[in-house]
């Protein structure tokens, strides 16, 4: 008798849950319509956002399809274009563009690389700096000097970068600013020019960086840090620890999240140098150091000596470049999620 009531019951509250079911589906939309209208303003300043998305991102996905199709014809769209299968892959890899491909392909690696080693510190370093400034005045002022060359255009920073490296070989013109104090010290020969000298174009390119972006980059670390509870601090003092120990054992363990992220982030970015600095920065001497993935794709996709090069191979080569990048996030937030269970996704 009471096994029979419990199955009654039983099937009451089960019919119960299905008809709050039913009513929690019927007013799905409706209560999607409140929530919409009630926070209205923040969704209208969310339309912009995702029109950017769309169009700028999404839309030229669209774009991909060139790589696939034979682009000689710039009367044709890409739509209209004929299919080409993978031959513009196989003229990249181990084709007529597989030379420069393949140089541009080590040196934009070994440029990336070198700014993730030398550069990722950076900002890191100057974060605890200005942790370490009591006064806000002079906190304040020595991070807009420092964030001030990020807010500068590419083409006034490399016109700086080469008046400060000018050879001067001229009788009326001086050599630049670097460029006459590494020839005082004796460390450059008056007859090298340091612009033209292609084994010095990646340390150029790598020093500038640092300097044009360390301080804009501390932002993020030093935010990381004032959100460490001062309570640690106090502890660690409590037990002794002198300042380098505290960095040690409390800033940086602290800090350890936000370090994971953005270095998932920058090894995503390790194939990704942009063309308009290295366009302005390189010459015909330099060439074989500085060419990398991205202007290898704008030369070869433009037009040169007024002929139409590769549309489909440049396409190609982004989309090559795009996919390692993709593998290389992947594989960056799988070891950090297996090794610290900090990840992006």
């Amino acid at each position: 008798m009471r096994a029979n009531q419990d199955v009654k019951h039983m099937s009451l509250d089960e019919v119960n849950r299905e008809l709050l079911l039913e009513q929690l589906e019927r007013n799905k939309w409706h209560r999607y319509w409140v929530a919409i209208k009630k926070d209205w303003p923040l969704y209208v300043m969310l339309v912009p956002v995702l029109l950017y998305f769309f169009i700028f991102r999404y839309m030229p996905i669209y774009g991909i399809l060139a790589a696939f199709k034979n682009q000689n014809d710039l009367t044709l769209s890409v739509g209209q274009a004929p299919f080409s299968g993978f031959y513009a892959f196989r003229s990249l890899i181990a084709g007529d563009y597989a030379k420069e491909f393949w140089q541009a392909f080590r040196n934009t690696f070994a440029i990336s690389m070198y700014g993730l080693i030398f550069g990722f510190p950076v900002p890191i370093i100057l974060a605890l700096f200005f942790s370490e400034i009591k006064s806000d005045f002079y906190r304040s002022l020595t991070q807009i000097l420092t964030y001030l060359p990020k807010f500068i255009s590419t083409v006034v920073i490399t016109s700086i970068i080469t008046l400060m490296l000018f050879e001067g070989n001229e009788p009326h013109q001086a050599p630049g600013v670097i460029t006459s104090l590494l020839q005082n010290l004796g460390l450059i020969d008056e007859s090298v020019g340091i612009m033209r000298n292609p084994q010095y174009f990646r340390s150029i390119y790598i020093i500038s960086g640092i300097w044009e972006g360390a301080g804009y980059g501390s932002i993020v670390y030093f935010a990381a840090i004032m959100a460490i509870s001062p309570t640690n601090y106090e502890a660690a003092r409590i037990d002794g620890a002198n300042k380098l120990a505290q960095i040690r054992y409390v800033t940086l363990p602290g800090m350890a999240p936000t370090l994971t992220i953005m270095l998932i982030l920058r090894i995503g970015e390790i194939l990704s140098v942009g063309y308009e600095k290295i366009i302005l920065l390189y010459n015909v001497q330099t060439y074989g150091t500085a060419d990398v993935i991205s202007t290898f794709v704008t030369r070869i996709g433009g037009l040169m000596g007024g002929q139409s090069i590769s549309l489909n191979t440049a396409a190609a080569a982004d989309l090559f470049n795009s996919i390692i990048a993709m593998f290389l996030v992947l594989g960056a937030n799988f070891i950090s999620k297996r090794v610290s269970d900090t990840s992006l996704f």
